[in-house]
């Protein structure tokens, strides 16, 4: 179960690199060229590395993964006196539950949350882990890193230029919602597995 974990979490951190947005620009519709892709995955890579190892695997996604709590707890600690209260863990609902309705909201105005733009999570992202650790070590080097990336990148670059442009971003962020609607269709309608009576 670990194993799946660390996959999906890795897998998913692939899928939201490189293509989606030109590197060091705030402006998602500037065109994007194969270099900067490269350059963008090499520093998605080095932020993710949390140990410098050079490598990605089960101990980065722990270190990720204890940062992400400390900042959560940080962040319902509103009175900073190291415990959350109820009263803290009521208004982080409260919170929350006003950040959906915001979501929900901006979906229907035609706006896309998160998830929308950054693939979102799901069963892909252990696909993406299988097919960027080519040498099957459980781990994924910068090299692979890049080649997975790149991949992503050749696939959106629909004209063969060396760059992907924003509408060539939107046709690919489209063809992978489609497939994942197919995906999605396939697995409800599975027969449920025999439960052994």
């Amino acid at each position: 179960m670990k194993k799946k974990l660390i996959f999906l979490t890795l897998g998913a951190a692939l899928i939201a690199v490189p293509v989606l947005a030109a590197p060091g620009s705030a402006d998602r519709n500037a065109t994007q060229t194969r270099a900067e892709a490269q350059a963008h995955a090499a520093e998605r890579f080095a932020k993710m590395d949390a140990n410098k190892d050079g490598k990605l695997d089960a101990s980065d996604r722990a270190a990720r993964h204890a940062e992400m709590q400390a900042k959560m707890f940080d962040r319902l600690d509103a009175n900073k006196d190291g415990s959350i209260s109820k009263a803290e863990w009521d208004q982080h609902s409260a919170d929350r539950a006003a950040k959906r309705g915001e979501k929900r909201a901006d979906a229907g105005d035609g706006k896309r949350g998160m998830r929308g733009h950054h693939g979102g999570r799901g069963g892909h992202g252990g696909m993406m882990m299988g097919r960027a650790d080519t040498d099957g070590d459980k781990a994924i080097s910068l090299a692979e890193f890049q080649t997975a990336a790149l991949a992503r990148f050749d696939a959106a670059d629909a004209n063969k230029d060396g760059q992907v442009t924003a509408a060539e971003r939107t046709a690919q962020r489209e063809a992978w919602k489609a497939k994942a609607g197919e995906w999605r269709a396939k697995r409800g309608a599975q027969p449920a597995a025999p439960t052994g009576e």
